[in-house]
């Protein structure tokens, strides 16, 4: 029981850092995935870099468009990250306690890494398909969620799902790499005593901040053009001018999206946005983990009561 509580304890903690940080970050992140699903030669494109989809946002007094599909992305996010969290520290637990020792490899934290990770995508992938087709729509144009899924087919809604399972590999290296760091910082403190249910120990708000930032650029950085694919892949048909963005209407595949990068932009269009990708998913990674090292205590203790409550509840019922 003991592991079950601290890992709810960190699912809650994750998904609430993921719900702000993924808040404050959409404007970034939407002309990041308007700037990633563009895919011309270079004398038609209608978006030379990232600062153009916000001028376009600016000039056609449609601001407010740049959070367009918020509500799905943070019920994505919400979703994914608690599934995510709650696999990754349940199945470590369960490996620390099968194996007997006091700490988890790289090797049995990247395999732990990648099991949370393919359960989350398989669950959450409508949602997340649903947020790429809001975000890459015209500015004022957007579809609501309802409307988005009710149009699209299963088929299409899991179209991604095969590289979405391949990028499961950027939170195993992610996570995998914020674990070793702190287990690392933290072994360097002086070891405090502690009580049998004592709260776990927590990093500092800008030592999470930096592991998370250093962790997540590594990850972003090896599975970028996957990235770039995948976001191809799900955003919309056709732009607003008509003009098909991909030769993937009839074949939205890994190899379609490779072969319409490759004969338009040639190879540097593999990391097309990646300055832009490394700062959003570097910033929204630092504050998530940072957010989630300063509540997991709280959010903790708040565990701990709500179990005594429902403990003493069940007892006065069982007496009455």
């Amino acid at each position: 029981m003991g592991f079950d509580l601290e890992s709810v304890s960190e699912a809650t903690s994750g998904a609430i850092g993921a719900l702000v940080s993924t808040t404050i970050l959409y404007p970034l992140d939407t002309c990041k995935t308007k700037y990633q699903a563009e895919v011309r030669a270079q004398h038609q494109q209608k978006y030379r870099n990232i600062s153009d989809v916000l001028w376009e946002a600016i000039s056609t007094r449609q601001v407010l468009s740049l959070y367009q599909g918020l509500g799905t992305k943070n019920l994505q996010s919400f979703i994914s990250q608690f599934i995510y969290f709650y696999g990754y520290s349940f199945f470590k637990r369960l490996y620390l306690k099968k194996s007997g020792s006091k700490n988890i490899g790289t090797k049995a934290n990247l395999i732990v890494a990648a099991a949370a990770g393919a359960c989350t995508v398989i669950i959450t992938q409508p949602l997340d398909t649903a947020s790429s087709k809001m975000q890459t729509s015209e500015f004022g144009k957007s579809k609501g969620l309802w409307k988005s899924l009710s149009e699209t087919t299963w088929t299409e809604a899991f179209d991604s799902l095969g590289i979405s399972l391949l990028l499961t590999a950027n939170p195993s290296i992610q996570y995998t790499a914020f674990d070793q760091l702190k287990q690392r910082l933290l072994n360097r403190r002086l070891k405090r005593e502690s009580a049998k249910e004592s709260a776990p120990e927590a990093l500092s708000a800008f030592s999470a901040f930096l592991l998370g930032a250093v962790s997540k650029c590594i990850a972003t950085s090896l599975t970028y053009p996957a990235i770039r694919c995948k976001v191809m892949i799900q955003a919309a048909d056709e732009d607003e001018d008509g003009i098909e963005q991909a030769p993937l209407k009839n074949e939205k595949t890994v190899l379609g999206a490779i072969y319409a990068i490759w004969k338009r932009e040639g190879p540097l269009g593999f990391y097309k946005g990646l300055q832009a990708q490394i700062l959003k998913t570097v910033l929204s990674s630092a504050l998530l983990l940072m957010i989630k090292e300063k509540i997991t205590k709280t959010t903790w203790v708040l565990m701990i009561a709500l179990r005594k409550f429902l403990f003493i509840t069940r007892t006065r019922l069982k007496n009455a």
